[in-house]
């Protein structure tokens, strides 16, 4: 890191210089990116916007996996890695740029360093082990532990979603997460 650059200018230029080459997508809100039970032939990296990926129940009601705001990656992996029929459905929740990223990404494959690639895997590591932390605290956590989970994780995306969003993410109705809401600002 050069003398007065923060971690994250850091993380922004490492992400440049991975996706750079990267195709760019513009697609609209309530775009549908992927259907459940189609093959994903790519994963996306937001550029702007936010995208979400969600399962919907034999009730049909959604229950959401994951947001995705600037910066993030979302796809259906086991789709994408093993051609696999997609086990997820992913759209996007505001008007939105995304980059294209393919199983093969032959277009990072030249120009990335072996240190670049080696920060890409942390963070893929970090994403899984995230992943695992949000279903262990689906299983066992309280609501408002759930709560103030999602803010840690999502600061930018409190005020930017609907809290059905938010609560359906959580495990919880809107109501009930009304109620945490007003419970954590009485304390």
């Amino acid at each position: 890191m050069t003398s007065g650059q923060t971690s994250d200018e850091t993380r922004t230029q490492t992400m440049k210089q991975v996706f750079e080459k990267a195709p760019v997508k513009k697609v609209n809100k309530g775009d549908v990116l992927l259907y459940k039970g189609e093959k994903a032939d790519v994963g996306y990296r937001v550029i702007k916007g936010c995208l979400r990926s969600y399962v919907v129940d034999k009730n049909g009601k959604e229950h959401i996996f994951q947001f995705a705001p600037e910066d993030w990656i979302i796809g259906d992996m086991n789709s994408l890695i093993n051609g696999l029929p997609a086990t997820l459905n992913i759209d996007a929740l505001e008007d939105s740029e995304v980059q294209l990223i393919t199983n093969d990404s032959e277009w990072a494959s030249d120009t990335v360093s072996h240190e670049v690639l080696l920060e890409q895997r942390n963070k893929l590591l970090r994403n899984v082990i995230a992943t695992n932390r949000r279903l262990i605290a689906l299983l066992s956590s309280t609501a408002e532990e759930r709560y103030l989970s999602f803010i840690e994780t999502y600061p930018a995306l409190m005020q930017r979603l609907p809290l059905k969003l938010i609560a359906s993410y959580l495990g919880m109705t809107p109501e009930y997460l009304s109620e945490v809401r007003r419970k954590l600002t009485q304390k």
